[in-house]
């Protein structure tokens, strides 16, 4: 009787295999240091530019919005994560959302489908834009001067304890999710829609809300923005929530800041289930490109 041999089935190590993919990533932005120290440069050069904007902007203000609490130096940490957001995403998901739709016209997809890995994960981490990381570290240098100043300021001081930073950490992870759901919903879109090239423009427009405290748009016509992109469309808690656990514009808080803050945990679960079911849903619809 022939004895059969169950081999086990291998599990691929996640964090090696995304390993692999930023140090390929790297050795191919490296093979064209000019162009990567460019694309370096270009980021900074925009990013100084809107603290130049803002600097000016706060010499005829104090606050910007009327009793928001949003002083230049608390902007500034807001302006600083947002720029740990939006870098980290356009480093590591934006690339392999904007080519999802090139392997699904030239039947690349074909094979990653037949890869023994996760297709969500492959698709979402193959390629990694290490330039776009350079906001990351100006965020870093304006997180620090804008903490350093309110800490320092004559009238309430402020220094944030060892809990807040530790939420404010959390949070931003948590933001983070929310900006890599929505991205994977949108380039699932691509397998419906054949070549979805608005992506990165759509993304503009959308994230672009959630670039500024959301008192802006708490009143008047702003109304259906807030209730739209706080509820439905979860963008304006993505540097909110993170900033005011950490710049705390209202001391002391209001309760409907806690409030705000478990929305947003439930929103950024949410987000990533809902978002791993239209990618899957998505390829469920995908015919081969040799079909």
């Amino acid at each position: 009787m022939l004895n059969f041999r169950r081999q086990k089935e291998v599990q691929p190590n996640y964090g090696k295999v995304f390993l692999t993919f930023a140090k390929n990533s790297l050795i191919r932005d490296m093979t064209f240091r000019t162009n990567f120290l460019l694309q370096c440069i270009s980021s900074v050069g925009w990013t100084l530019m809107n603290v130049g904007f803002y600097l000016i902007l706060f010499q005829f203000t104090d606050t910007l919005g009327a009793e928001s609490g949003w002083d230049r130096d608390k902007f500034f940490l807001f302006l600083a994560t947002t720029w740990f957001i939006n870098s980290i995403v356009q480093a590591f998901f934006m690339p392999n959302a904007e080519e999802f739709s090139e392997l699904i016209r030239t039947g690349g997809l074909d094979f990653a489908l037949l890869k023994p890995i996760d297709t969500q994960f492959l698709i979402s981490f193959r390629k990694v834009d290490w330039s776009s990381l350079s906001n990351f570290a100006a965020g870093i240098v304006i997180a620090f001067i804008s903490l350093r100043n309110l800490a320092i300021r004559e009238t309430n001081p402020m220094t944030p304890t060892i809990m807040e930073v530790s939420l404010y950490l959390i949070f931003v992870s948590l933001g983070i999710a929310i900006m890599y759901s929505l991205m994977i919903c949108l380039s699932a879109t691509s397998v419906w829609l054949g070549r979805n090239q608005t992506l990165y423009n759509f993304w503009f427009y959308i994230t672009n809300f959630s670039r500024y405290p959301m008192e802006m748009y708490n009143r008047g016509w702003g109304r259906p923005l807030y209730g739209l992109f706080t509820f439905v469309i979860p963008v304006l808690l993505v540097v909110n929530v993170p900033a005011r656990i950490l710049a705390k514009p209202l001391d002391p808080r209001d309760s409907s800041e806690w409030l705000l803050v478990g929305w947003c945990l439930i929103a950024a679960l949410t987000s990533v289930v809902f978002s791993r079911w239209v990618f899957f849903r998505a390829l469920s619809s995908y015919r081969s490109a040799s079909s």
